[in-house]
């Protein structure tokens, strides 16, 4: 007979992997899926993450076809480590760097809202290693050497710095609003005085360097209280050359300084900062006091500039998703650039060697890179700055052999002139107008606020819900299974669901009150929590209204209780019981605090803590 066919033992873990993805998705309960997660996001926010992936493929495709056939040819992996299917998620990575004890896990608590797993905070070195912090449906943490085997995740690429660096590296899922647009990564304090002797067991700064490489943000943080720059931090920041643009400075614990204090203390970063990055551009600085402590008493004068700063921060890294796929396209430029220019290098050399003696031959271009290097440009019409560093460059020449290497086929360089001057620049044309698409819609959108509408009577009033949003949320509500005529959905089903969008229980609780004084709710009222949830996701919890305006009320609840503002406008009598009141029919009795359903329906839904 046949042998049995042997299944390949990567399919077989990726086969796995997407298993407990299925498995992930339905913790929360089995009718928790895909779409009822994506039903927290705005149709805006859909399309443009859509927009993002098709790009994505697309550059994708080129980079394999047109771009790594060459760096695996001339060895562009001794400068960059090639690229992974999981390094063109367009999800945006933020990338943190500080010494320890500056703040940075804090930080990301004070972001998220919330704690994720292996989380450790303390005066002393407590990060120990390095934690991506991504959207997941529930709270759990993914090690290292199972991260780094799913194809699917952007940290493939990390397996070549060995089991040491693995077990010192952890994937924590938290289901955040504001992970649903980027990644955050964690890293150990950068170690000062004789801390800087201890060994870490793994290339640090190179581990570093693969981050930066692929980080779409990078904040370096800074205690107000120390700022000084230990060697070793001065080499992470040396990493960070070519990278500038990414780079934001965050003052941390600045409301723990006098005023005049304070003005030093920013002074002295700026000169440090201006030593060691040698640029005479400074890097935004935002200050402030990044936890969820309440402003200590000596920075009071300035609490306003530290609540816009921080807001300000928020909006930037809201805002690396719209703009994501731009700097992804524009980092393949510059790597494209630095392919072409690198095999360019070493054929050109190659072809200096003479027949006899290549071995000092090429020693001799490497101790002269630079002339060597101002002849190529100007014989091939490059640009200097297309090239890597002169260090690197003379560290590849001193570890392989230029005879080694097949002579370049010109048909690889036209292949790559290609891509650059059709293919991407294709791909940036469909990114702008998709651009402009989203913006003539947020321009429409905000005109069709009425001024007026306070003037309305219930029936002319348009509803917050739009048709588009309130299909989607009838696909979910739908899919809960609902009960009854009217079909409603109790508590206990429409729980998980909710717990998808991130928000506090104290929120969920509170925009149930809103919806609802009941245990369940209709099709129209999921709809309203659903929106209601969305816009808190997106404006904060403080933007939800105490009481519901005319505009939320669903249109089949405006004239079950509620009389036709007409007649009062008519002069027709109404007391002022009949008479309608935003948010009346959702009001509790005096005293009485709403109730929601617990898992079985019945009871609160969301408890309060402090009873």
């Amino acid at each position: 007979g046949k042998s049995p066919v042997r299944v390949c033992q990567m399919c077989f873990i990726a086969k796995q992997k997407e298993e407990e993805k299925r498995r992930a998705f339905e913790q929360m309960g089995d009718t928790v899926t895909q779409n009822q997660i994506n039903a927290f996001l705005s149709e805006a926010d859909l399309e443009i993450k859509q927009a993002n992936q098709e790009v994505m493929d697309s550059l994708l495709r080129i980079y394999k076809a047109k771009v790594k056939p060459l760096e695996q040819r001339y060895r562009f992996d001794y400068y960059y480590s090639s690229l992974n299917d999981g390094d063109f998620e367009p999800r945006p990575i933020v990338l943190l760097l500080g010494q320890y004890s500056v703040g940075k896990t804090t930080f990301i608590r004070s972001l998220l809202e919330r704690d994720f797993q292996g989380i450790r905070i303390g005066p002393e070195p407590t990060t120990d290693g390095f934690h991506a912090i991504t959207y997941g449906p529930t709270d759990r943490a993914i090690p290292g050497n199972a991260a780094a085997v799913d194809v699917n995740r952007q940290f493939v690429g990390l397996a070549g710095f060995g089991a040491n660096f693995l077990s010192r590296f952890q994937v924590a899922e938290v289901p955040s609003p504001l992970l649903d647009s980027l990644t955050i990564v964690d890293t150990p304090g950068v170690l000062s005085g004789e801390k800087q002797r201890l060994d870490r067991g793994y290339d640090f700064e190179a581990v570093v360097r693969w981050f930066v490489e692929r980080a779409d943000r990078i904040l370096l943080l800074f205690d107000a209280h120390k700022l000084d720059i230990s060697d070793e931090f001065k080499r992470v920041i040396m990493t960070l050359k070519g990278n500038d643009d990414k780079v934001r400075v965050v003052l941390n614990k600045a409301d723990q300084v006098e005023t005049q204090q304070l003005m030093r203390v920013y002074g002295a970063l700026m000169w440090s900062l201006g030593k060691v990055f040698d640029t005479p551009e400074v890097c935004r600085v935002y200050m402030g006091s990044f936890w969820d402590k309440p402003i200590d008493p000596r920075g009071e004068r300035f609490k306003d500039l530290f609540i816009k700063e921080k807001e300000d921060l928020i909006e930037d890294l809201k805002g690396l998703q719209r703009h994501c796929a731009i700097r992804k396209v524009n980092e393949m430029v510059k790597r494209t650039r630095l392919v072409r220019a690198h095999a360019t290098m070493c054929d050109d050399f190659k072809q200096q060697l003479p027949v006899f003696g290549k071995g000092g031959a090429q020693k001799k271009i490497a101790q002269n890179i630079s002339k060597h290097l101002d002849i190529l440009v100007k014989k091939q019409c490059l640009s200097i700055g297309d090239f890597p560093q002169h260090k690197q460059i003379e560290g590849f020449l001193s570890t392989y052999k230029l005879e080694e290497f097949k002579d370049l086929n010109q048909r690889y360089i036209e292949i790559i002139n290609i891509a650059l001057s059709r293919d991407i620049p294709r791909m940036l044309d469909t990114i702008q107008k998709k651009q402009q698409e989203h913006d003539a819609q947020d321009i429409q959108d905000f005109g069709n606020n009425n001024p007026f509408d306070e003037f309305a009577t219930p029936d002319s009033v348009t509803w917050v819900v739009d048709a588009a949003s309130k299909q989607k949320y009838d696909n979910v509500f739908y899919s809960l299974s609902p009960q009854g005529n009217p079909p409603k959905v109790s508590g206990g089903a429409a729980r998980p669901v909710l717990l998808q969008s991130g928000l506090p229980v104290e929120a969920l609780r509170d925009i149930w009150g809103l919806v609802t004084s009941e245990g369940s709710v209709d099709q129209d009222e999921f709809a309203l929590m659903m929106f209601l949830i969305q816009s808190a996701r997106q404006n904060g919890v403080q933007s939800l209204p105490k009481e519901l305006p005319l505009a939320y009320i669903p249109p089949s609840k405006r004239q079950q209780q509620l009389q036709p503002i007409n007649d009062v406008l008519s002069g027709g009598s109404s007391s002022s019981g009949d008479m309608y009141q935003p948010g009346a029919q959702y009001q509790q009795p005096q005293g009485q605090a709403p109730s929601a359903p617990d898992e079985g329906g019945s009871g609160n839904l969301y408890p309060n803590p402090h009873q």
